[in-house]
């Protein structure tokens, strides 16, 4: 933070604000500050209207710096086991604000809509992630604005993923399915498995199948990119175990460009659904419409979020030996030793 020159209060106290904030659910800046006086062991701490300001004064971009920073010390912290580097598995997604209710005039850029294409409106934010055996770190963090494209947005993301980590495999959701990104992933050296949206020739292939009572099929398939230029990828047909369906929506379709034995890679994408649950609880609390503050309040939660597992991590191999992916420490016991090593109460 760029305070100018003869501040009383520490720029550490506006972090423990924050971190006060997100170990807390739903608690607004002004009512925390005010707890945050009685319960932090500081002489002077920040009121809720200078927090708000000081971190309305970051850009987007200071905001992922500070960010990528903060996980690459929490990456060298974690790297010195080995069980950190027993994947290169990434999952991105997007997930979104709870529905936006007040007047979003001046913000249509920002506060954009939802993914299921409801007539609601929310902001919405992309994060890529470390998944599978790994720690569960979040690697980074972007804003979605209205205009940016899905290839834009996972671009960006390995860019800044593939200079802290060793990356081998992305995981996908289905809105990422576009034949340019897969080739993007291609000529990185990447291999990917991403559902595909069921088209007219899929939907056919997938009512043969379940007429020949077959449960798994493969393809090869070639996908337009620009003139002469074309993706090639494999299509895998699986048919879903216990389907409420009776028809064709039976079968589910992924691509991939390696051999189809990653398929069972794929179910650690709802690891970053998972881990969005526990995101939002470290979440401070705002009714701004500020995008800056909006996003770095999901930043800082993300951040809160890793520390806990990376904690976690830490505190397994220790007492164990070894990593097991389902927590032993929790985001309560987490509260408590951030309070112990840090007076924030």
């Amino acid at each position: 933070m760029d305070r100018g020159e003869g501040c009383e209060i520490h720029e550490n106290a506006y972090w423990d604000l924050q971190t006060y904030l997100g170990l807390r659910e739903n608690l607004a800046v002004n009512e925390g500050a005010r707890s945050f006086i009685h319960e932090s062991s500081r002489k002077r701490t920040p009121l809720g209207h200078a927090h708000r300001e000081h971190v309305r004064d970051l850009s987007i971009e200071q905001i992922r710096e500070m960010y990528r920073q903060a996980v690459s010390r929490l990456l060298d912290r974690v790297a010195d086991t080995e069980e950190f580097f027993r994947a290169g598995i990434v999952a991105i997604d997007i997930t979104e604000s709870d529905p936006f209710t007040g007047d979003r005039a001046g913000h249509e850029d920002e506060i954009i809509g939802t993914k299921e294409k409801t007539d609601e409106y929310a902001y919405q934010w992309a994060t890529i992630q470390l998944v599978g055996n790994a720690v569960p770190i979040v690697l980074d963090a972007r804003p979605v604005r209205k205009g940016d494209t899905r290839k834009e947005i996972v671009e960006d993301l390995l860019d800044s993923a593939e200079a802290t980590v060793h990356v081998d495999n992305v995981l996908m959701d289905r809105e990422f399915d576009s034949q340019n990104i897969l080739e993007m992933i291609s000529q990185r050296g990447l291999s990917y498995v991403v559902p595909k949206r069921m088209q007219t020739s899929e939907k056919a292939q997938a009512k043969r199948l379940l007429k020949r009572g077959k449960d798994r099929y493969e393809t090869d398939r070639k996908f337009h990119l620009a003139d002469n230029e074309w993706h090639s990828t494999t299509l895998i047909y699986r048919r879903k175990e216990n389907s409420e369906h009776t028809d064709h929506r039976q079968y589910s379709v992924f691509m991939t460009n390696r051999k189809s034995g990653l398929l069972s890679e794929y179910g650690y994408q709802w690891e970053i659904e998972s881990g969005y649950k526990s995101i939002k609880r470290f979440m401070g609390a705002t009714t701004s419409k500020d995008f800056g503050l909006r996003f770095f309040y999901f930043a800082f939660a993300c951040l809160l979020y890793s520390i806990w597992r990376a904690v976690d991590l830490l505190v397994q191999v220790q007492l164990t030996g070894e990593y097991e992916h389902s927590p032993i420490v929790t985001a309560d016991n987490m509260l408590t030793l951030v309070k112990k090593e840090t007076g924030i109460g």
